[in-house]
């Protein structure tokens, strides 16, 4: 008799900083090129794509964005907890379909519209913009807790569901 295969998928581990700032910029960075830049992902059968510039202290406008908060892109800092789900967005973006923990849905930001990837069991948010024939990485971060709760609303108002 065969079984079917009901193994959960988890993400990687989180990588947590070794103390030295520095190295651990150049090991997270390496992590970045392995599992996004030099990667082809996709997701609903189009490519994810990144933004490139302006860089910064040779790195691309992604790599930074994705391990940074703030509002304004010139006074951003940098977040640990960002920096050590970073091997994460990856597995969030392909596991989205194939995992019951992870939401998918649009949402209309201005002009704009977005696709939310919620992996709701860690609390972690991949946000992708909707282009032509690909989708841009906007950001992914773990959500506080009043994030959360907007994501939580969000996704049960939400009718316009991916998968």
């Amino acid at each position: 008799m065969e079984t079917e295969n009901t193994e959960v998928k988890l993400p990687p581990d989180i990588f947590p900083s070794t103390g030295d700032w520095d190295t651990y910029l150049e090991e997270i960075h390496r992590i970045f090129l392995e599992t996004l830049a030099n990667k082809e992902i996709t997701f609903c059968n189009l490519p994810v794509r990144l933004k490139k510039n302006p860089e910064y202290k040779d790195k691309s406008f992604s790599f930074w964005h994705l391990i940074s908060e703030g509002e304004k892109e010139e006074e951003r800092t940098p977040d640990f907890r960002r920096c050590e789900r970073l091997g994460w967005i990856h597995w969030v973006i392909e596991n989205a379909k194939s995992n019951k923990s992870i939401s998918c849905w649009e949402n209309d930001r201005g002009r704009n519209t977005h696709v939310v990837i919620w992996f709701e069991d860690e609390s972690y948010v991949v946000i992708l913009a909707k282009r032509k024939d690909y989708f841009l990485l906007k950001t992914a971060y773990p959500a506080e807790p009043h994030r959360a709760e907007v994501f939580r609303r969000e996704k049960t108002e939400k009718r316009n569901y991916i998968f």
